[in-house]
């Protein structure tokens, strides 16, 4: 499974990154985080607000940072 996490850094971007590190070790899936942080790349993906987050792809957050309970629900639903 990959999460991807679209922002450029910010803090708002960081509290994403936790929060899917803690859900992933949480739901205990082998997953990997990786941070797309290129404009270009976030604008490609569908963002038009940052932080984004993405699951395998899917695009399932913008412009919010989601609870850690919100994304185990999103992992769990692609296991």
């Amino acid at each position: 499974m990959k999460i991807e996490v679209y922002g450029t850094g910010c803090g708002n971007c960081k509290a994403v990154e936790k929060n899917a590190a803690k859900a992933i070790k949480e739901s205990e899936v082998d997953a990997e985080i990786v941070k797309i942080q290129e404009m270009d790349q976030i604008f490609a993906a569908g963002i038009i607000e940052t932080p984004g987050l993405g699951i395998d792809g899917e695009i399932k957050s913008m412009g919010r940072i989601p609870s850690v309970d919100e994304i185990k629900k999103w992992i769990e639903s692609k296991k």
